[in-house]
């Protein structure tokens, strides 16, 4: 049996391959969030293996690594899906392998799961709850069913305020959709644009490098990036420097300084629940339905491409809120 490289000896080969994902992953533009799971992934399996190379294994090692994930780490339906995605992409799209045994691997299947829905009530005081920019990002979260990232990639130009709609750009799946802007919310989101301009015109002044711009926006439109039009409607109020550019610019808001806060906003509205940002989005689909929307209108705005998507809401209004009358209440008024 041949002896396992040295450590020392495995750290620059290490480093090469993880740079070729790198490459191939930003060729095909995948996301940073997408980049850096699936260098964590491969990383973590060629760990795994006594840091031998990906090319020197095959299905018997994927196929090992990920039973050792499931049973050792015990690790969700969708990590798991995510460290094969990431082996696989390895394999294919790095080595350019189309091998037979990629495609025999077994996938976990997701479990459906009803999702955590709160009350107008709740959601009312969990907003309540929420200061400055928070409760403005908490209150079009739940005005609109945006995810949270698709509302922190928000630019000022996607707000059109006279007609009330705000366009959600490269959304899950790449696709872009328009959801309402509520009247409610228009004086604190002018506000919030207001602060937003004001962090624009300190960035101007000082010759800042403006903000990150989608695709290769940045090579065609050089002078678009420190432009207003393309400025966070929720920037970060600190610079930090970009981790792919190396360039230090304004950030948009962190969705964990969101969450962290949003939870304390839940456990002081005294509601048990596991309750995320993400919840706010069921929330809002949900009342929506209640209201007697019709299921498309909101499958639309939500931006699901299938409507059995939508449909896991009707199955929490069909026993939700006396719906459906139980047989022991039947009993009890006899």
């Amino acid at each position: 049996m041949a002896a396992l490289p040295q450590p020392g000896a495995a750290a620059a080969p290490q480093r090469r391959l993880l740079d070729q994902l790198r490459e191939q992953l930003r060729y095909r533009y995948y996301s940073l969030r997408t980049e850096e799971a699936y260098v964590h992934w491969v990383r973590a399996f060629v760990r795994w293996s006594g840091l031998r190379h990906p090319r020197q294994m095959g299905v018997a090692e994927v196929q090992a690594f990920l039973a050792w994930l499931a049973t050792e780490r015990q690790v969700s339906v969708s990590t798991h899906r995510q460290a094969l995605a990431a082996l696989l992409f390895l394999y294919q799209k790095v080595f350019g392998l189309q091998l037979p045994w990629m495609q025999e691997i077994d996938r976990p299947q997701r479990k459906p799961r009803l999702p955590v829905v709160l009350s107008v009530a709740e959601v009312r005081a969990v907003l309540a709850l929420l200061d400055g920019t928070h409760a403005v990002l908490g209150q079009l979260l739940y005005g609109t069913g945006m995810r949270i990232t698709e509302a922190l990639q928000l630019r000022t130009k996607d707000v059109d305020s006279e007609r009330g709609v705000i366009v959600v750009r490269d959304g899950k799946a790449g696709k872009d959709r328009v959801v309402m802007l509520p009247s409610s919310l228009a004086p604190a989101l002018k506000a919030q644009l207001r602060r937003a301009h004001g962090l624009w015109l300190a960035d101007a002044r000082s010759g800042r490098g403006g903000v990150q711009m989608p695709d290769a926006l940045e090579r065609k439109y050089p002078r678009a990036r420190a432009s207003w039009s393309w400025f966070w409607v929720f920037p970060q109020a600190s610079l930090s420097v970009d981790p792919r550019s190396g360039v230090e610019r304004r950030h948009h808001l962190y969705d964990q300084t969101f969450q962290r806060d949003f939870k304390r906003a839940v456990q002081a509205a005294g509601i048990t629940r596991p309750a995320t940002p993400h919840t706010l989005r069921h929330a809002f689909a949900t009342h929506l339905l209640q209201s007697g929307v019709d299921i498309r209108t909101v499958q639309k705005l939500l931006g699901h491409s299938d409507v059995s998507t939508t449909m896991i809401y009707t199955h929490v209004l069909e026993v939700a809120g006396g719906a459906v009358r139980s047989p022991l209440d039947a009993l009890q008024a006899v």
